[in-house]
């Protein structure tokens, strides 16, 4: 008969804190999701925004989500999740729902992007207007990898 006490309850890994945060997958996602969103946000105001409504929610997601994930790292490397395993609930939500987010946000941009091709105001913000849909896949696809391979561990 198994026993379900405390050495059952070891078995379990634990949540990272302090430097091991950037060592341990999922969680070494954090640092390029938010280096890659804050890019999109960047590519995005260096343009001229001629969708506001399409671009305004791109940027909306970029900066909310660039924001919240910083907390989230800062919380991990001063150890605020003192091993609870409802952070990791929190931390596959919160990464799910975003990658949901920042895909409704990457195809606005794409849409932006090729809406732009042949405006008035150049290739530049063309230019700027496909780095940041590629920016915006990318990190998609970083928010994706964190919240699917939390699962995995």
């Amino acid at each position: 008969m198994a026993s379900v006490g405390p050495s059952a309850a070891s078995t379990q890994p634990a949540l990272p804190s302090g430097p091991a945060v950037f060592k341990t997958i999922p969680y070494a996602f954090i640092l390029p999701e938010i280096v890659c969103g804050t890019w999109v946000w960047i590519l995005v105001a260096a343009t001229s925004v001629s969708l506001p409504l399409l671009q305004g929610w791109v940027m909306y997601v970029s900066l909310t989500s660039c924001l919240i994930s910083l907390l989230l790292l800062l919380s991990y490397l001063l150890g605020f999740h003192r091993n609870s395993e409802n952070w990791k609930v929190l931390d596959s939500l919160y990464h799910g729902a975003t990658a949901i987010l920042y895909m409704s946000a990457a195809v606005l941009q794409a849409n932006a992007t090729i809406n732009s091709e042949f405006s008035i105001n150049g290739p530049l913000n063309y230019q700027l207007n496909s780095a940041a849909s590629f920016f915006a896949f990318l990190t998609t696809f970083l928010y994706i990898l964190h919240a699917f391979s939390i699962y995995y561990q």
